[in-house]
C-alpha cells in the first residue's frame, strides 16, 4: 500500500510534497495509518487531536495514545478539549454535528494561526460509500451523490482511493497500534448501521462493490459537469443584475425551460432553500410574495426574482457621524464628508449642504414607516413610502435605503434625494460635500 499511496500522491496530489500539513488524528485506524504513511514519505506533517469528552476515560486514553504516538515519531502535536454536549445543546445540534463543527473550526483556526497549507483527514473509500448511502436514504439531488471530494479547498483526503480492508491490512503488516472507538460498534447511528449491517451484505453479494462504486461516482461527477454547464448557460440569460447586495433574475428565462423546477433547484440550493414547489410557484405568484431560507430571501418583484442575504441586526443599528469624522462605513458603502468652497456638478451619490443648519452628531439609520422629508426642488413634504412608490423601488430596494439625519430631520435619502431644508443658499458660509462611495 505504501508504494500505491506514494504513486497516488505523485500523480494526483503532488502539491502535498511541498506543503505544510496538519493531520486530523483521532487515534483510530484510518488517521494512524495516514500519519505513518505521510511520515514514511517524509511529508511535512503536524498532528491535531480533538478530545470531545464524550466517552469519559476512553476519550482521555485516546488523547494519551496520540501524544505518545507523536513522541515516538518525533512529530509536533496539538490537542484540544471540547465540552461537546454543552455546545450541542446551546447551538441546537446533534452530538455528531456539534463535534464536526467544533473540530473543523479548530482546524481552520490552527491553520490560520500557524500557516498550515492543508488539513489532511483519514476518509477512505468505505466512508465515501457510507456517505453516499446516507444521502440517498435521506433524499438528495445530484450534488449529494457525487461523493466526498478528495480536495475541498484546504481539506485533503489522500486515503480516499483505498478501502478499509487495504488500510487494516497495511496496519497489521507493519505492526501498527491504534485505538478502537467503542461508539463505532453501536448501530443506533445510521452510519454505523450501514457500516456493520448493510455494506457487508452488499460486499458479499458483489465483491467488486467498491470498484464499481468508484466508477459510478466518476459517471455521476461527469454528469454533474454537464449539469453545471447547462445551469451556467441558463444563468447567463436569467441574471439581469448582480451587485454586492442582491441578484436579480428574469422570471421569463426560467419559464421558458422544459423543467424549470430542476433548474431552480440547481440555482438556489446553495442558499439554503428546500421548498422547491413553493419556489416554482413563486414564478406565477403576485408581486411582493417572498420566501425565506435561514440565510436568504427570494422575492417576486413584477417580472423578476430578487435574491438577497438576510441582514443581521447589527447592520440595522444607527450609526453616528461626528463633526470630526471624514469617512464612515455604512451598510451601502462609505460616506465621505469634506469641506469645500464651491458646488460642482451634482450626482445622485453626492450632496452639498449648509453645515450651519446641521446638528451633530449626524445619524445614519434605516427608514421606517411614517418617515417624511422635503424633497430638494419641490414644495412641501412627502412621505418616504410615497416617494419610493413613485420611484418604483422594489421591496428589497426599499429595505436597503438608509437615511442621513440631523436629529429627527432627514438630510439625505442616501444615494437618491437630498432634503430641501439643508440646501445651500447665498447665505451659506460653511459648505459641506457628502459623497456615497459604494
Amino acid at each position: 500500500m505504501l508504494k500505491t499511496f506514494q504513486t497516488h500522491i505523485i500523480n494526483n496530489l503532488l502539491f502535498l510534497t511541498e506543503s505544510k500539513l496538519l493531520i486530523a488524528i483521532s487515534g483510530g485506524l484510518d488517521s494512524v495509518v495516514l500519519t505513518h504513511l505521510c511520515h514514511t514519505l517524509k511529508l511535512n506533517i503536524t498532528l491535531a487531536h480533538c478530545n470531545f469528552n464524550l466517552r469519559d476515560a476512553e476519550s482521555d486514553t485516546d488523547e494519551t495514545f496520540v501524544l505518545e504516538l507523536a513522541e515516538t515519531l518525533d512529530l509536533e502535536v496539538f490537542t484540544q478539549r471540547f465540552e461537546t454536549e454543552t455546545y450541542a445543546k446551546i447551538n441546537k445540534l446533534s452530538i455528531q454535528m456539534a463535534a464536526r463543527e467544533l473540530r473543523y473550526n479548530w482546524f481552520e483556526e490552527l491553520s490560520s494561526q500557524l500557516e498550515f497549507d492543508f488539513i489532511l483527514t483519514g476518509h477512505h473509500a468505505d466512508d465515501n460509500l457510507e456517505t453516499f448511502l446516507i444521502n440517498l436514504t435521506r433524499g438528495t439531488g445530484l450534488e449529494g451523490l457525487k461523493g466526498i471530494p478528495e480536495v475541498n479547498e484546504t481539506i485533503v483526503r489522500p486515503l480516499l482511493p483505498f478501502s478499509r480492508e487495504d488500510i487494516e491490512y497495511y496496519a497489521n503488516e507493519n505492526d501498527l497500534k491504534w485505538r478502537e472507538d467503542s461508539s463505532n460498534a453501536s448501530t443506533k447511528y445510521l452510519r454505523n448501521k450501514l457500516r456493520h449491517e448493510v455494506i457487508p451484505n452488499l460486499k458479499e453479494t458483489n465483491p467488486q462493490l467498491l470498484q464499481n462504486f468508484k466508477q459510478t461516482l466518476n459517471n455521476l461527477n461527469d454528469t454533474a459537469s454537464i449539469v453545471e454547464e447547462s445551469v451556467d448557460a441558463v444563468l447567463k440569460r436569467a441574471i439581469k443584475k448582480i451587485d454586492n447586495r442582491k441578484i436579480v433574475y428574469t422570471i421569463e428565462a426560467f419559464k421558458k425551460l422544459n423543467n424549470p423546477k430542476a433548474y431552480l433547484y440547481e440555482v438556489f440550493k446553495d442558499y439554503g432553500f428546500i421548498e422547491w414547489n413553493d419556489i416554482l410557484a413563486l414564478l406565477d405568484a403576485q408581486s411582493g410574495k417572498q420566501l425565506f431560507s435561514k440565510t436568504h430571501r427570494l422575492l417576486k418583484d413584477r417580472d423578476c426574482l430578487i435574491l438577497t442575504e438576510i441582514a443581521s441586526d447589527e447592520t440595522k443599528m444607527p450609526i453616528l457621524i461626528t463633526s470630526e469624522d471624514h469617512k464612515t462605513i455604512i451598510e451601502n458603502g462609505h460616506l465621505l464628508v469634506e469641506k469645500v468652497e464651491t458646488v460642482s456638478e451634482l450626482s445622485s451619490n453626492e450632496i452639498y449642504i449648509d453645515k450651519e443648519l446641521l446638528k451633530f452628531p449626524l445619524i445614519v439609520r434605516n427608514w421606517v414607516e411614517g418617515d417624511y422629508f422635503y424633497p430638494l426642488g419641490m414644495q412641501g413634504k412627502k412621505k418616504l413610502s410615497k416617494y419610493f412608490k413613485d420611484e418604483k423601488l422594489s421591496l428589497i430596494d426599499k429595505e436597503k435605503v438608509q437615511l442621513l439625519c440631523s436629529k429627527n430631520d432627514i438630510v439625505w435619502v442616501i444615494g437618491k434625494r437630498a432634503d430641501n431644508r439643508f440646501k445651500v443658499s447665498n447665505k451659506t458660509k460653511n459648505l459641506l460635500k457628502i459623497t456615497l462611495q459604494e
